[in-house]
């Protein structure tokens, strides 16, 4: 507060601003701001500096000596050193400039402020220690050099932009590539925004960040974001569970077990065997097909660091470059089939009717021998060998049954994206026989799973599914066109504690219970299984009750967005790798299917590359038709390739 009246024309500070007293009247006072007209004011919100007179602004410019300056704050340093008092406004500058001027005033205003080598408020300025202003000093000639630095990489970058071609080796200097790290924040989805890409008039998208890093050469095509930006880890999960205890398991080493899976496969988790047997009532063959499942939950328990940690991660990650496991990599050889000459399993065993339907199921741990077949060899091995050949058969049984209960089938290109050394491999997935063998066995175990717990009362994740079939009044088609059409009618699959019908599926009740290496769905269902069956068998672990519906209802509401994460981070990543696969394919010619018109375009599929997307039409074709299609782009940082239907001249 100021004690005198403020006279007119003084040289007072408003807002950090210079500002000149008009007149003071009514307890207010007229102040005159540079370039900003005049204005009225409490006498609070000022500072006088100097009472004037002052005219104009052009009466406070100075040069400021940085020498003088520093020679007055050395003396005081030492002065202050020995105890001398705090200095004024007006001491300072009389030290200073030799004379307390406006001008003067107002340089001493701005020394203080810039706060280099005096602190305090205009009433008592104190000089700052030595070591402090040592250290002022050195932080802002780093600022200095890292501004100057930043120009620099800015005028780089918007040359390369100009020229894309002319990638200069400025990026990769890591002097500079820490101005980028903003930008790669971006486009991994870490951050919202960028002050590079701002600087650069550039938008501030994950995909604009993306573009930019590839542009300049910062990063190389390989790099696939896409993970980072769901949130996933990139590594594989690191707790190891324990061994599994010792414990009562039925040997069942003299059957022939199958673990059926694809050539790349390292992880198996389920194997197939199969007895028939003759109703005793009517002499009717029964069959008895066991799903052999790994075991994890032998020693995994509810809140375990391993159970906890495969319920954040919801799923496997499987990515074109490689796998990151729910479930540590070091637990692997323990539980996984088909490893070792004997393996630990959880079984399941259906009593099948002729009719494939289920009516027993038990469950229980076993040792299984397991062999490992590829499905290409399967399928060679189905003719001569006794037990694939009724296994297969008996997976057509089920299979129909389902279709005759509604199910729906779909059949569409699929494709294996596998990337080694930033090379990129497509191979397509051929639809073997021993695919579908394994698929239905695998169902049914889920039924059957399903159907247990359920008379039970045990709370599971049972999953359930509608489907809206696609009108009468509309032309349903056939073939690849037919298969569109139905994918389009499934709503979204719903997990639950409470059982209900899958109708995509053809199955009253289903659950997932085959992959408890891969999913924690299934691990989840495993660890209800193996605590219902400790509180009337002496299995190993520890005794633990089957959680609530509550409790598996909050857990499957956690894992499933952990699990929808990973689900679209694998196709984001496929799709990636798929662009850069096409990348340097300008001009190809792919052979694709019309799936649907759209308007003036037309909706089609490329099966070597299980690609869809839609085209212009340059000649009317029908769904179903084969057309060619070449290759004009390629947009990586936009999932983007855009294709012309190729006419023949």
């Amino acid at each position: 507060m100021i004690n005198d009246p403020v006279p007119a024309n003084a040289l007072v500070i408003y807002k950090g601003k210079p500002a000149l007293v008009k007149d003071c009247a009514d307890g207010k006072i007229t102040i005159s701001l540079q370039n900003s007209g005049h204005i009225k004011v409490r006498e609070k919100d000022i500072e006088l500096i100097h009472v004037g007179p002052v005219k104009d602004f052009n009466q406070i410019e100075c040069h400021i000596s940085e020498a003088a300056v520093r020679e007055v704050w050395e003396l005081l340093s030492d002065d202050c050193a020995r105890g001398s008092p705090d200095l004024s406004l007006k001491e300072l500058a009389a030290l200073i400039f030799s004379e307390f001027t406006p001008a003067a005033a107002y340089s001493v205003y701005l020394i203080l402020r810039d706060g280099l080598y005096f602190t305090g408020s205009i009433a008592e300025i104190l000089p700052r220690p030595v070591n402090e202003v040592e250290a002022e000093e050195t932080k802002r000639n780093e600022k200095m050099r890292e501004t100057g630095e930043r120009a620099q990489f800015l005028e780089q970058i918007k040359a390369c932009l100009k020229k894309p071609n002319n990638i200069s080796s400025l990026f990769t200097d890591p002097v500079y590539a820490r101005f980028m790290q903003d930008v790669e924040a971006l486009a991994y989805g870490k951050s919202a925004k960028s002050r590079t890409m701002k600087e650069l008039g550039l938008g501030e998208t994950p995909e604009e960040a993306h573009s930019l890093l590839l542009k300049t050469g910062f990063w190389a095509e390989t790099v696939n974001p896409h993970p980072s930006r769901f949130g996933l880890s990139p590594v594989s999960a690191h707790i190891c569970p324990d061994a599994p205890e010792q414990e009562e398991r039925r040997d069942l080493c003299y059957l022939a077990a199958f673990a059926i899976d694809n050539a790349w496969s390292n992880d198996p988790d389920d194997a197939v065997s199969l007895e028939n047997t003759i109703c005793e009532k009517s002499g009717k063959t029964l069959y008895n097909l066991y799903v052999h499942v790994a075991d994890p939950a032998s020693s995994i328990t509810f809140d375990s660091p391993a159970e906890k940690e495969a319920r954040d991660r919801g799923a496997t990650l499987y990515l074109p470059e490689g796998a990151v496991r729910m479930l540590a990599e070091d637990s692997l050889p323990m539980f996984a089939l088909g490893l070792s000459e004997k393996s630990l399993a959880l079984t399941f065993k259906m009593t099948i009717d002729e009719s494939a339907s289920v009516i027993d199921t038990e469950i229980f741990p076993s040792v299984v021998k397991v062999q490992r077949i590829t499905y290409e060899d399967a399928d060679a091995e189905i003719g001569s060998n006794n037990s694939l050949r009724a296994l297969y058969e008996l997976s057509q049984k089920i299979y129909r049954r389902r279709i005759n209960q509604g199910a729906v089938n779909i059949e569409l290109p699929d494709v294996h994206i596998k990337v080694s050394d930033g090379n990129v491999e497509i191979e397509p997935i051929v639809n073997y026989r021993s695919v579908s063998l394994v698929r239905e066995c695998m169902l049914i175990a889920g039924e059957g799973a399903g159907i247990w717990a359920a008379s039970k009362n045990i709370a599971f994740p049972y999953i359930s599914q509608e489907v809206e079939m696609p009108e009468t009044n509309k032309q349903n088609f056939e073939g690849l066109a037919g298969s569109w059409q139905l994918r389009r009618c499934m709503r979204p699959r719903i997990l639950s504690a409470k059982p209900g019908f899958h109708q995509g599926l053809g199955l009253d009740v289903y659950s997932q219970v085959t992959s408890p290496l891969r999913r924690y769905t299934d691990l989840l269902a495993h660890l209800q299984i193996r605590a219902f069956l400790r509180t009337g068998r002496s299995l190993g672990g520890t005794p633990q009750a089957p959680l609530s519906i509550d409790e598996v209802s909050a857990r499957l509401g956690f894992c499933e967005a952990a699990a929808a994460a990973a689900v679209q981070a694998e196709r984001a990543s496929e799709n990636h790798w798929l662009m850069v696969y096409l990348a340097n394919k300008k001009d190809s010619v792919w052979d694709a299917v019309a799936l649907e018109n759209k308007g003036n375009r037309m909706q089609v599929i490329i099966p070597a590359l299980a690609l869809e997307t839609q085209v212009a039409l340059q000649k009317n074709v029908i769904p179903n038709e084969n057309v060619k299609l070449q290759l004009k782009s390629v947009n990586i940082p936009r999932g983007e390739a855009i294709f012309m239907q190729k006419t023949e001249k």
